[in-house]
């Protein structure tokens, strides 16, 4: 009968080299999730606009995005981007561009929800007291639509520390890399990779809890 022996110590003693890839995982995932936030608002306008070239670009964005893996699109930024305009890209910044664009395209889904949940009749008195369309938009829609998007988008900043993680395919340094390194050099995937396993846990699971009971107490107002 085969009889695995566990050796804890190799991830212990590698603990700080594991740690300096979580730090890593945690600035591309907060970097990623102001662009991201940034970009879905964007592509949430352009989606509303009542121009058509413009509503045009931001649904074929959205549509791109939304319906191709985010692997591909990571490999696309990271190996065809760089062909196709002559610039070279580091592996952190085709993790935070393709990263963000994909997220995006998610959020806009979440603020155009929210803002057309705001009244019809809030718009229309913002218009009767005066204000005009941005007025209106950034005193009485955006502050509305904020409370209904709020939960969905830290919802999406729980995805967004796992997909993370891809950024192993393209060299990028967080904590699954440094993880693949580690194993490469011990052959201990088991004990490492199940560290690291724990390690998402405990950062993911207490934030969607915390997610659910924000989302609990907001429906009971």
């Amino acid at each position: 009968m085969f009889k695995y022996q566990f050796r804890w110590d190799t991830v212990w003693g590698s603990f700080d080299f594991l740690m300096s890839g979580l730090q890593m995982t945690l600035i591309v995932s907060a970097a990623t999730l102001v662009l991201a936030m940034v970009g879905g608002l964007v592509i949430a306008l352009l989606d509303m606009s009542r121009y058509r070239p413009l509503r045009w670009i931001g649904v074929s964005i959205g549509e791109v995005v939304r319906n191709t893996p985010i692997l591909v699109q990571l490999l696309w930024v990271y190996y065809v981007l760089p062909i196709v305009f002559n610039i070279r890209i580091s592996s952190l910044a085709a993790i935070l561009i393709g990263l963000s664009v994909y997220m995006a395209a998610f959020m806009s889904e979440v603020y155009r929800s929210g803002i057309q949940a705001v009244p019809k009749g809030h718009r229309e008195a913002a218009q009767v007291l005066g204000l005009t369309p941005f007025q209106s938009f950034r005193r009485i829609v955006l502050p509305q639509a904020i409370r209904f998007t709020l939960p969905p988008l830290a919802s999406n900043f729980v995805q967004l520390i796992k997909f993370s993680s891809l950024g192993a395919v393209i060299s990028v340094t967080e904590i699954t890399r440094r993880g693949m390194e580690l194993s490469s050099s011990t052959f201990r995937p088991l004990e490492i990779f199940s560290f690291i396993a724990v390690v998402y846990f405990f950062i993911c699971w207490p934030l969607s809890m915390a997610i659910r009971i924000w989302e609990h107490r907001l429906a009971q107002r």
